[in-house]
């Protein structure tokens, strides 16, 4: 019997029930008959039925693999991703768990839309300075994290993510502050350059997104200071904000388009990135558990702690909840899809490559596995 961290490895690099990376074909191979309506018996639910195979010995995740594999490309990114990190004075004597991580092989996997690697940096520098306010205030004791200045240091940072303008005698302290902040540093940076191919609306989202994401790391720290297992409904509310939106929601800029404002916030549309969104960080929890301290909380370890389940029959459970909510994405992004301009329609179809792209690198990072010969 499989032990639960090599099972949820097994899933992710099973690719032989995965649907198609481009969801029009998803949505075209879909039996005819299914496509009458849209309720969760419907589309989305036949689109899942028909590709996942039930005979298989192992569960599979309904959701396709990687559009592209450019290697060179993505190396070239990571190098220089690695380059800035050293320059902003981020993950120092960590280097080489930085390069190993692959983090310029991950937006060049999940943005298939762009070859161009100034624009893959961009993302890149990003989500490694989300990663890295992560580790280093949140999770990581060794680099300073304390759940009890978690709020605190999020809110200033936050200050540097969408800029508050001081009055004088007060602003030149809270710049000395930033600047001597890695994190803050980092963040400045990596904004710096994103702002080079983002329109006023698109920077307005992200920053948003910070702000949310910033929250469930809030919430997160609140665990961790009381010693609390959270109930899974809550654990997938603070998942549902702290989900993988904030680098997801750079797609339409990579791409060279813009989602207009209006629909990008249409409730329907917004369930659907969201939802999206959800689905992809569940795929971290499934193998990211083995590296995480015994007091941070991914959902395969609080189904245990209340539902009784074995850490097998958790990670399963995991895959389930990780399936039902692709379907939902799907049963959403068809309707959307025969109703919306066609940047929605791209927009979307970018949506399920960038799902794709994802379950490739948590596959085979070296952030979650030993030795890059598992990448082969």
């Amino acid at each position: 019997m499989l032990l639960a961290p090599d099972l949820g490895r097994d899933i992710l690099r099973d690719l032989r029930g995965a649907p198609p990376g481009e969801l029009a074909a998803v949505l075209t191979a879909v039996p005819e008959k299914s496509k009458i309506g849209l309720a969760p018996t419907g589309l989305g639910t036949s689109a899942a039925r028909f590709f996942l195979r039930p005979e298989s010995p192992a569960p599979q995740l309904f959701c396709p693999g990687p559009v592209r594999d450019d290697r060179a490309l993505g190396e070239q990114v990571n190098r220089a991703v690695v380059r800035w990190a050293e320059q902003v004075g981020i993950y120092p004597g960590r280097l080489d768990k930085l390069r190993t991580a692959d983090f310029g092989r991950f937006m060049m996997l999940a943005h298939p839309n762009t070859s161009d690697p100034d624009r893959l940096l961009a993302a890149t520098k990003c989500l490694v300075a989300e990663w890295a306010a992560d580790d280093y205030y949140v999770d990581e004791v060794s680099l300073g994290a304390d759940p009890m200045v978690v709020g605190s240091r999020l809110a200033n940072l936050h200050a540097v993510v969408d800029p508050a303008a001081l009055p004088r005698r007060y602003a030149a302290d809270h710049e000395e502050h930033h600047r001597l902040q890695p994190i803050s540093v980092a963040f400045r940076s990596a904004m710096e350059h994103l702002a080079r191919y983002t329109t006023a609306a698109q920077m307005g989202r992200f920053q948003h997104q910070m702000a949310i994401l910033f929250l469930a790391w809030t919430q997160e720290a609140d665990w961790h200071a009381n010693r609390r297992t959270p109930p899974v409904w809550e654990y997938l509310v603070q998942r549902h904000l702290n989900n993988y939106l904030p680098p997801m929601i750079l797609i339409d800029v990579l791409g060279g388009y813009e989602l207009s404002p209006d629909e990008f916030y249409h409730p329907r549309v917004r369930e659907a990135f969201t939802t999206a969104g959800d689905a992809a960080v569940l795929v971290n929890d499934l193998y990211s558990g083995k590296n995480e301290s015994e007091t941070d909380h991914n959902l395969p370890t609080v189904l245990t702690a209340h539902e009784g389940l074995t850490p097998r029959e958790a990670l399963l459970r995991t895959v389930e909840i990780h399936n039902e909510l692709m379907t939902s994405f799907v049963t959403l992004a068809a309707s959307l899809s025969a109703t919306g301009s066609p940047n929605l329609r791209r927009f979307l179809a970018d949506t399920w490559a960038w799902l794709g792209g994802s379950r490739e690198w948590h596959a085979t990072s070296g952030r979650y596995h030993d030795s890059q010969g598992e990448d082969s």
